[in-house]
This record gives C-alpha cells, structure tokens and sequence, in this order.
C-alpha cells in the first residue's frame, strides 16, 4: 500500500465524514440531503479560498442567487 501524505489522508477523512452524514440525512429525506450538499458547499468554498481562489464565494453566491431567482415568488 502507498503511503499517504498528510493531504491525501486528510481529504480522505474528509470524504468519509461528508459520505456518513449524507447518509444520516438522506434518511431525512432531499431536506436533508440540501443541508448536506449546502455544508459540503461552504467546506469546499472555505478551502479554495484559503488556496487563493479569490473567485469561489463569488462563484457560489451567484449559483445560489439563480436558484433563489427560480423559486422565489
């Protein structure tokens, strides 16, 4: 077995602790499976951003708004 960096072992971990709550949430149904995708969304965006994407809240804030603008009465 290769050995793991630091980084590799972490984005592991990281993907093991998303998959198990999707999976508690989803047993709550597509509400809960939004607050999984939404927190994902928001680790993901906080990531990137310490990495220098200077774009990414921007980026999300704008997909966000065009779902908000098809929904919203």
């Amino acid at each position: 077995m290769a050995v793991q960096t630091k980084a590799e072992r972490r984005a592991l971990n990281q993907r093991v602790h998303f998959e198990l709550r999707q999976a508690e949430r989803a047993a709550r149904g597509p509400r809960g499976l939004a607050e999984s995708w939404m927190e994902r969304a928001r680790a993901i965006a906080t990531n990137r951003e310490r990495n220098g994407d200077e774009d990414v809240w921007n980026d999300l804030a704008r997909t966000i708004a065009t779902w908000v603008s098809r929904y919203e009465q």
